[in-house]
């Protein structure tokens, strides 16, 4: 029972109404006290997870901090690593050598390139610290080189200059403090160019990505796209802005080399800039061509030696160096006919009265006292053929087709006459198969004619399979069709007119010998090689194609006689007879003129036999020397080096 106290009475009256108690108060004893505990873990639970915020930001500031502390100890090392490699790769480059440089040894022996990349992995195979010197109070960090390879990539001469290109791939693992690792590859090219005294070489004009002896001030820019191997004119070369529709961009690969001391750069409105720099203007009048291996100004001229082959006389002798490339097409004539050529009807050559296709038979056996072209070669019998090839006595058309795995195929086709020749270079035997002896076969109307023995060439003093075609006017030439092999695998051709050289078609190897568009060489590729050479006319492309799109392969010279040459406007450059998209070419332009052309863009993927191979070349064709720079360990620089791929390998 409630009660309550009355003042004045000292009694307690039950059930007082006034003094009631409320029934909730029974249930308020003590809830201050559990308010307090309930405040009390409130404030603990706060406190407790700012200590673990604090904690958790602490320990992830000290995670990114060694992160990034391993992440730049890699890429620290990495760039020693590098800068170590050029140094070492610098160091190869021989103190004499012949110019051009040894093909085998120019940039150092494999074995000692690749010993680079294993004297990195060596030298740093375990951690090195990069807190040295000024960094000796710097967070702590290491590296360690965990893989490095180099290897030569090309070796690319220039005109007084040549380039030698290392591959380089290297792997460095950093480290800070803790356990944290981070890994960085990288790959790419370092390049040394190697430059000093002039020496004059005889060397193939098919050393040559492109070459131009007389380019006019103002006559207009290249026709853009990419451009390989070796470049050199005796003017200035002449770039354009982005107009279409030559929108391709100028990509070249290797030394751009040019005698004037300024570039001629044109803008979208056709107007001139003279610089020596790499790059003209901006926005739509921006001219910047890409030279991966540099572009050199002020250059030695390139003085042009007469042609040192005789052409025609190849077809008589396999040698085409006794009459002397610069006599009278009369007195060649005149040659040609005393040497008793005929055709597959037995007809003898007299002159340019008898048009026709002639070649050098005979059916004496061969002495070691004669002269060559007299007789038939060593170790073949008669009936042979001797010398190098076919004379062809006034215009024609000339089409090439590889037949089967061996036989190369020539269709020459004259006042709609076609005569079928076949060479056939024969197989040793194999196995249970007996060998095939080398055959040449002639077919005109109901005419065959099958003589042993295929054309040669006796230029190095070892008969070689060659073959030339000389063609007295005109010549049309094309392979069996747009995008097939027209050059079979180690057939070995000039084509040579005394006249324009007009593509009608594509003209292509079988196998090609460098990759497009990266133009390295494949391994493996055999001797298959075409030369197209004319010393009056021009190289002409007359596309019958509906995609206007033409390509040719092979070593492609205009060359001029006369220093400087004569340029009339037709003769000794590049035409083309009516709109052309693209010319592609696997080889190398060499011409005494360069002239206007209806071309939207034109790439010459350079084919790197010729300066891979020492005296590799289409047989017979025009030579001249060449003034090149010889070794000086002093003048070996290293351009900038080309990263290819950088990869953080621990974000993948």
């Amino acid at each position: 029972m409630n009660t309550c106290k009355i003042e004045s009475y000292n009694l307690c009256l039950p059930n007082t109404l006034s003094c009631r108690q409320h029934p909730s108060r029974v249930t308020e004893r003590g809830v201050a006290l559990v308010i307090t505990l309930l405040i009390l873990s409130l404030v603990t639970v706060l406190s407790l997870g700012m200590v673990i915020a604090l904690s958790s930001q602490t320990l992830i500031g000290g995670y990114y901090r060694n992160y990034r502390g391993a992440f730049y100890a890699a890429d620290s090392g990495l760039n020693i690593a590098r800068q170590q490699a050029e140094t070492q790769l610098l160091a190869l480059i021989p103190t004499t050598f012949p110019s051009p440089p040894a093909y085998a040894s120019g940039c150092g022996s494999n074995a000692a390139i690749t010993g680079v990349g294993t004297a990195l992995q060596t030298t740093y195979a375990g951690p090195t610290s990069l807190n040295a010197g000024t960094a000796s109070q710097s967070w702590n960090e290491n590296f360690t080189i965990s893989n490095a390879t180099t290897a030569v990539l090309t070796q690319v001469p220039g005109v007084n200059t040549y380039t030698c290109t290392y591959t380089y791939d290297i792997t460095s693992v950093g480290s800070a403090q803790g356990s944290e690792q981070q890994t960085v590859e990288e790959n790419g090219k370092i390049n040394v160019v190697v430059s000093g005294p002039a020496t004059p070489t005889n060397l193939s004009f098919a050393y040559f990505g492109a070459f131009v002896d007389r380019y006019p001030d103002g006559l207009g820019p290249l026709v853009p796209g990419t451009m390989t191997g070796p470049m050199f004119t005796n003017n200035a070369w002449e770039f354009m802005a982005a107009i279409p529709p030559w929108t391709a961009p100028y990509i070249f690969t290797d030394p751009v080399g040019q005698h004037e001391s300024q570039v001629d750069y044109w803008d979208s409105g056709w107007g001139q800039h003279w610089s020596t720099g790499t790059s003209w203007g901006s926005g739509a009048n921006l001219v910047a061509p890409t030279f991966e291996e540099g572009l050199q100004l002020n250059q030695p001229v390139v003085t042009l030696s007469p042609n040192s082959f005789n052409q025609a006389e190849a077809v008589v002798d396999g040698l085409g160096t006794n009459w002397g490339s610069s006599i009278a097409q009369s007195q060649t004539i005149s040659n040609l006919a005393a040497a008793g050529l005929q055709n597959a009807t037995g007809q003898t050559y007299t002159g340019t009265s008898t048009p026709g296709i002639y070649f050098n038979k005979q059916t004496a056996a061969y002495s070691t006292q004669s002269t060559p072209g007299t007789t038939c070669p060593a170790n073949v019998s008669p009936p042979c053929i001797a010398g190098g090839g076919f004379y062809v006595e006034g215009g024609a058309d000339v089409q090439l087709i590889p037949v089967g795995s061996r036989v190369q195929e020539y269709v020459i086709t004259q006042n709609g006459v076609a005569t079928t020749i076949t060479v056939d270079p024969g197989a040793p035997a194999s196995g249970t198969n007996a060998a095939i002896p080398p055959t040449t076969t002639i077919v005109s109307g109901s005419t065959t004619v099958t003589l042993n023995g295929v054309p040669e060439s006796n230029v190095t003093g070892t008969p070689q399979p060659s073959t030339m075609v000389y063609v007295d006017g005109t010549m049309y030439f094309h392979g069996p069709g747009e995008g097939q092999g027209a050059i079979q695998d180690n057939a070995m051709i000039t084509l040579t007119s005394n006249g324009d050289a007009i593509a009608t078609g594509d003209v292509l190897y079988k196998t090609e010998p460098v990759t497009v568009p990266l133009d390295t060489l494949i391994p493996g590729v055999g001797n298959q090689v075409l030369g197209i050479f004319t010393p009056t006319g021009s190289f002409i492309t007359q596309d019958t194609q509906a995609d206007q799109n033409i390509q040719v392969d092979g070593s492609i010279a205009t060359i001029l006689p006369g220093s400087p040459p004569t340029c009339d406007g037709h003769n000794g450059g590049q035409l083309s007879y009516g709109h052309i998209n693209t010319i592609n070419n696997v080889g190398g332009m060499i011409q005494s003129c360069i002239y206007a052309a209806d071309v939207d863009a034109e790439n010459t993927w350079f084919d790197r036999r010729f300066t891979a191979r020492p005296g590799f070349a289409p047989p017979w064709f025009p030579q001249t020397s060449l003034t090149l720079g010889g070794p000086q360990p002093s003048n070996a620089s290293l351009s900038p080096p080309q990263r290819i791929q950088w990869v953080s390998k621990s974000s993948q």
